[in-house]
């Protein structure tokens, strides 16, 4: 299930060719992009709607879900068989949206902390969390990771799924995302491939053609190859030990995971000891 990919080889050269994407704003204290905040807003009152512009993502959950169960459970030597497999860990959900991925981390067992910096989104969230018990003590909060590391924060496993391509700096973005995860905690990011066949398909496809998504979602030069995300990890003090695509098949409406990381891939790693 797992695509396992070596790219220590990668040389510093490629990075300073791409160095010009990453660019960091000297006054600025966090990677929000202004624009894409304002996107999701406009559609935040969406988020629970399965036939919404948020549709892609709520029939890929049960796939991202399944990576991030079988990761975790193997990292932190968890039953995945038992009801609450993640029971004992406290995991940050980074742009969490309506939460739609913190709301069955918690059903699972997990102590969840669901962050967002659009407001609209965290009020969305808290109202549909209330609605379950399991799910009603999921911590919400309309703030940034850079927040959370000045206050000391600190979890086991640190998600951030569908969010580093909508940031300004995805370099700072990820020492934010280390900063949270405990020693030997796990870091786990989805995102989509800068390639040619994600342009055709996460864009022209998903947004003009088939209006799975609103246009102007995704802009592809904010994506990201999984050889630079794995350099910008390994910077970070996040080792990435695991990767794999999400492949979907218009037959049975369904995503799977596969080896196949062209378009939309998710990876785990693990923070480096010795990095605090």
């Amino acid at each position: 299930m797992n695509h396992l990919r070596n790219l220590n080889s990668i040389t510093n050269r490629r990075i300073l060719l791409n160095a010009r994407r990453f660019s960091y704003a000297a006054k600025e204290h966090s990677s929000l992009n202004r624009n894409e905040l304002a996107k999701f807003a406009a559609i935040a009152e969406t988020w629970w709607d399965s036939e919404g512009p948020f549709k892609p993502l709520h029939v890929m959950n049960p796939t991202r879900l399944a990576f991030i169960r079988s990761v975790l459970c193997r990292h932190f030597k968890k039953d995945p068989c038992s009801a609450k497999p993640l029971e004992g860990l406290k995991i940050v959900d980074v742009g969490c949206g309506g939460g739609i991925l913190s709301e069955p981390l918690a059903r699972l067992g997990a102590t969840v902390t669901g962050v967002d910096a659009v407001e609209k989104n965290i009020k969305i969230a808290r109202l549909h969390a209330d609605l379950d018990p399991t799910t009603s003590s999921i911590e919400y909060c309309c703030t940034t990771a850079e927040t959370l590391v000045e206050e000391g924060r600190k979890f086991d496993a640190v998600m951030a799924l569908e969010v580093i391509e909508h940031v300004t700096d995805p370099a700072e973005f990820c020492k934010s995302l280390a900063a949270l995860t405990i020693s030997d905690g796990a870091t786990v990011i989805s995102t989509i491939n800068r390639s040619m066949r994600a342009y055709a398909t996460a864009i022209v496809a998903a947004e003009y053609i088939l209006r799975w998504l609103p246009r102007g979602t995704h802009e592809w030069s904010s994506f990201l190859t999984p050889e630079e995300l794995v350099l910008i990890l390994q910077r970070a003090g996040i080792n990435v030990e695991g990767m794999a695509g999400f492949v979907y098949n218009p037959l049975t409406g369904r995503w799977s995971l596969s080896d196949d990381i062209s378009v939309n891939f998710i990876a785990f790693g693990t923070k480096t000891k010795s990095i605090e």
